[in-house]
């Protein structure tokens, strides 16, 4: 069996190093190695080049070091029957939920406003509302969602979620469907996107979307969105302008149209705009390396797969 690795913006020799350790007995390379195509059993994928299955014709499994697979679906190359498992274990979770916290406490607390204070040199001692007097609503209840759900309830924020299938979360208002999506979006003063990328979220976070937010919220100043998603879900130029005519109050986002986000984007220098690398949910190798070494193993002895993509749904 020979396990290939294909990780743009990470070390691969290192994680090949670590897979190499906990995978006795096993073939482990990268893509500057020398190897066989034909030997390749499993490739294990983050942001995959156009020709990344190129040859590979005895794939059983696709390991996807990220939770969302929007780029593996959408390869020109990938092979249309081989099953794709996603990362999705209590490490990578509890830090898109650290990501979600800070964000959405640090917009309850008016940190735009005490920023902007302070750039001017100016004591304004302005006391924000507690957390219970916001409403946070959460875009996607997966299994990302719902522990972001649970850290945040601890603060006492109202909370309330959306997602396609129906669902019900103790202490959660929740809506379904894109029938109730302006419902949903009518009573949020702080707006978490964690949906996956498919065809239908693509863009969803637009204009038309934020002028359907909650008016006059949290202290009477306006809503704020943070995206921890994909760059798909939104779209830049409607971000700027809600942010320039007080659609929103403030935005974080994580992750961008373009990847690294370009010198030029008017968003480096809005003083209402947290931009963070797309880290939110970061994997570590420790932690990846033993997740995806059970699951070869256990593969290998004839279990399931877990986190398997539902192809018909993009997720």
């Amino acid at each position: 069996m020979t396990l290939l690795l294909h990780l743009a913006d990470f070390n691969e020799r290192r994680w090949a190093d670590g897979f190499a350790a906990a995978l006795p007995g096993r073939k482990v390379v990268t893509r500057a190695d020398s190897y066989d195509p034909d030997e390749v059993e499993y490739i294990f994928i983050w942001k995959p080049k156009p020709d990344a299955f190129e040859g590979l014709t005895k794939l059983k499994a696709i390991l996807s070091l990220g939770a969302g697979v929007d780029a593996l679906l959408r390869n020109p190359s990938r092979p249309v029957d081989v099953p794709i498992a996603r990362f999705m274990d209590e490490d990578l979770t509890q830090r898109m939920s650290d990501y979600v916290v800070s964000q959405v406490t640090m917009h309850q607390r008016l940190m735009t406003r005490f920023k902007r204070d302070q750039a001017k040199r100016q004591w304004r001692q302005l006391y924000p509302a507690p957390a219970w007097d916001a409403t946070v609503g959460i875009m996607g209840l997966g299994a990302l969602g719902l522990d972001a759900i649970r850290h945040l309830k601890v603060f006492g924020y109202k909370l309330r979620g959306w997602s396609r299938s129906a669902k019900q979360i103790e202490g959660v208002e929740v809506f379904t469907g894109t029938e109730q999506l302006e419902a949903f979006l009518s009573g949020t003063d702080i707006l978490v996107n964690l949906l996956p990328l498919t065809a239908e979220t693509q863009g969803i976070l637009n204009y038309e979307t934020f002028s359907k937010l909650k008016r006059g919220g949290i202290d009477n100043e306006g809503p704020v969105v943070i995206n921890a998603a994909r760059g798909g879900h939104q779209k830049e130029a409607d971000i700027v302008r809600a942010l320039n005519d007080g659609t929103l109050k403030a935005a974080s986002l994580d992750v961008f149209e373009v990847e690294p986000l370009p010198q030029d984007s008017p968003l480096w220098e809005m003083d209402n705009v947290y931009i963070t690398p797309h880290i939110a949910a970061a994997s570590s190798e420790r932690t990846g390396v033993a997740y995806f070494s059970k699951v070869i193993r256990d593969h290998e002895a004839g279990l399931p797969l877990p986190n398997v993509i539902d192809f018909k749904r993009g997720y």
